[in-house]
């Protein structure tokens, strides 16, 4: 396993809280870490990005955006409505969920319209990364591979492997299959179960280039320590 300094490793991390029980204090608590340890961003849902705004205006970090969270199961108007929200309200990056159903029932077209939709509107409204949420856990190889096509050829900014709420989170064989498909075209997210420096390191060897996580202190207080 290759090292990674504890500066280095925040650069890559996405401090995150999104169970649906988040307090405001919580969301407070999350900003002024990811000012201590200067992470790359915050990603929260919908509702706490004023607050979030708020407390990080001024500063280099970006705001991340829950869309279509956690299933996916939305409508894709009700998708473009949340992008526009979001963007609105102060967020430059967008964690958003794809119909996972209608690509696990073959409706690949579907899928790809919804995709692309989502990151022209985003893309319209400004320089706004576009995170499209797969979850992994759920598909088998031939999906996980159309899903990752869908997402390159929508020139996406980065495939995310999972929710955190669904059956599985990130491994390191998904990570490495998602990278061997899309190349160096489309950035990777690894997200779901990742709680330590050692498997937060696994993952960027593996070719992820963030960490979404919500044990991002306890990542970097064992990053600190080597």
């Amino acid at each position: 396993m290759n090292v990674i300094t504890a500066e280095n490793l925040a650069k890559c991390i996405d401090h995150t809280l999104i169970r649906p029980n988040v307090t405001r204090k919580e969301v407070e608590n999350l900003c002024n870490e990811t000012k201590y340890y200067n992470f790359r961003a915050v990603c929260v849902n919908l509702s706490y990005l004023p607050l979030t705004y708020d407390l990080l205006k001024g500063t280099h970090i970006r705001i991340g955006a829950t869309i279509g969270f956690p299933f996916g199961a939305t409508s894709t108007n009700i998708k473009i409505a949340e992008v526009k929200e979001a963007i609105g309200l102060g967020a430059n990056e967008l964690d958003a969920v794809i119909n996972i159903g209608y690509l696990r029932s073959g409706d690949l077209d579907y899928v790809r319209r919804e995709v692309v939709t989502l990151v022209e509107t985003a893309k319209s409204l400004g320089n706004i990364a576009v995170k499209v949420i797969i979850e992994i856990g759920y598909l088998n190889e031939n999906e996980k591979v159309s899903a990752c096509m869908i997402a390159k050829e929508a020139k996406v900014d980065f495939i995310k492997t999972s929710t955190g709420i669904g059956t599985t989170g990130a491994t390191v064989e998904d990570v490495m299959l998602i990278r061997k498909v899309v190349g160096k075209s489309v950035g990777v997210k690894a997200s779901g179960g990742i709680d330590s420096y050692e498997k937060a390191v696994r993952m960027l060897n593996a070719g992820a280039d963030i960490i979404g996580t919500s044990h991002g202190v306890t990542i970097m207080n064992e990053a600190m320590k080597r």
